[in-house]
């Protein structure tokens, strides 16, 4: 006999985790079928061991500048494999904390692969044994998504890694080629600079970081190159040939190739939306450029059928893939404060060192969507807090339409960005204007004051620069 729920979600990441305990203070029956770790890539191979990583890297950094700050030590080292074994610490510490939220909201969790199999019904295996059959009134597909991989240059796990691999080494690289300067790409090639590597990070577009605004990509690109990192831009990956500990690479960049010898190379080159034996072929569920087409309130156009997260496509955010669950399970209950998600108010961010982060338009894209804009800028150098702290290279831009004084887009590159940015998605939200942040009161001294002067340069009223 199956079992009967309200909900079933396919997937236990950030997106299927959230949703299901969404349903169940709601007060739908609820269920999680997941294949591997609860928690999904983010908390398992993605966010948050890659941040125990970075903030390793960062203390190397540190203590590498402690004469700065007025410090001395001798023979500063560090134990590579107690580096990794603590981000899976931290991985597994979160993971274990989702477990327990399943628990505590009376979510039924499946351990296996999920498939649908006929209207509101799915089957569940586990070694290529079906171990449960499913009914539910609503199923929402939250399966996420995996490394693209380029056809001729596979990874292979040992030499050429994938974000997997480069997360527990068995020992640390001299010398790394990364291929693809997104936000993994940019995050990998930072974290194993700061550790010592020699790093060379090859783009195919003009530009490091091609989605956020250029003048924070120029930034970003010559702080990588000033931390001694090497820059490849417009340039291609074309062959690979692997020696017994390396990789010689042919790389292509206006008609002309080199060779690049390094120990290990790292494929970051975006991903796929996992879509594939799903049982979608029997339904109608459509499936556009490799994800799964869904309306406002992430429903397909089969009846009782959702997907949400990666597999739904762009951003390919954690905080995306989670607000979209919260969105699909309270249209389902039928909830009157229900509203789509507007992605313009999503921010990125990018934990490399500086750490960049943005919500909102560009300013090229601002103009390209035919307003007139006012920009302000403030750098690091004239802000107190970050003279003080020793981290005196960023900026923080701020993008505004002229006529109404409405905030598009702001772009910041620097320290704790990635925390500063949510009072701009904050005002986003809000539908602020430049006379709401200009007439706010920032704490002093503060790395946020920027945030502040930035808005005041737009309209020429900047007092510190």
């Amino acid at each position: 006999m199956a079992d009967a729920f309200d909900v079933v979600i396919i997937g236990g990441g950030p997106g299927g985790y959230v949703a299901a305990i969404r349903a169940s203070q709601l007060g739908m029956k609820t269920a999680v079928i997941e294949r591997e770790h609860l928690g999904g890539i983010c908390l398992n191979w993605g966010c948050i061991p890659t941040k125990a990583l970075l903030r390793a890297s960062e203390i190397n950094h540190l203590l590498h500048s402690l004469d700065a700050y007025g410090f001395s030590a001798e023979n500063i080292q560090f134990d590579f494999k107690k580096v990794i074994a603590r981000s899976r610490t931290v991985s597994g510490q979160l993971t274990k904390g989702v477990t327990g939220l399943m628990k505590k909201n009376k979510v039924t969790v499946y351990a296996g692969h999920g498939k649908l199999a006929g209207k509101g019904k799915l089957t569940v295996e586990k070694d290529g044994k079906k171990i449960a059959d499913i009914e539910a009134k609503h199923i929402i597909i939250a399966t996420g998504a995996r490394a693209r991989v380029i056809p001729g240059l596979e990874p292979d796990g040992k030499l050429v890694w994938t974000y997997r691999e480069a997360m527990v080494p068995e020992e640390m690289p001299k010398s790394l080629l990364v291929i693809g300067s997104g936000a993994i790409g940019s995050e990998f090639a930072s974290f194993y600079l700061n550790m010592g590597s020699e790093v060379t990070l090859v783009e195919v577009q003009d530009r490091v970081l091609p989605v956020e605004d250029e003048e924070i990509s120029k930034f970003a690109q010559k702080q990588f190159e000033k931390q001694g990192m090497k820059i490849r831009t417009k340039t291609t990956l074309k062959a690979m040939k692997k020696g017994k500990n390396n990789v010689t690479c042919t790389l292509e960049s206006g008609g002309k190739t080199e060779e690049v010898t390094v120990d290990r190379v790292i494929l970051a080159v975006g991903i796929v939306a996992n879509t594939e034996n799903l049982g979608l072929e029997n339904t109608k569920v459509k499936v556009d450029k490799g994800q799964i087409v869904v309306n406002d309130y992430l429903a397909t156009d089969e009846p009782g059928v959702y997907a949400i997260g990666d597999v739904a496509g762009a951003p390919w955010l954690a905080h995306k893939a989670s607000h979209e669950g919260i969105i699909c399970i309270e249209k389902i209950a039928g909830q009157k404060d229900v509203h789509p998600m507007k992605k313009e108010n999503i921010p990125g961010c990018t934990y490399c060192r500086p750490q960049i982060a943005s919500v909102g338009l560009t300013e090229a894209a601002a103009k390209a969507k035919g307003y007139k804009v006012k920009v302000g800028r403030f750098s690091f150098i004239d802000n107190g807090k970050a003279i003080a702290l020793g981290e005196p290279d960023g900026m923080v831009k701020t993008v505004f339409d002229e006529k109404t004084g409405e905030l598009l887009g702001a772009h910041m590159i620097g320290a704790e960005v990635t925390e500063m940015i949510q009072g701009f998605v904050i005002g986003k939200t809000l539908e602020t204007t430049e006379a709401e942040l200009m007439h706010t009161i920032f704490p002093h001294p503060t790395l946020s004051e920027m945030m502040h002067e930035s808005t005041l340069d737009a309209y020429g009223k900047v007092i510190h620069m």
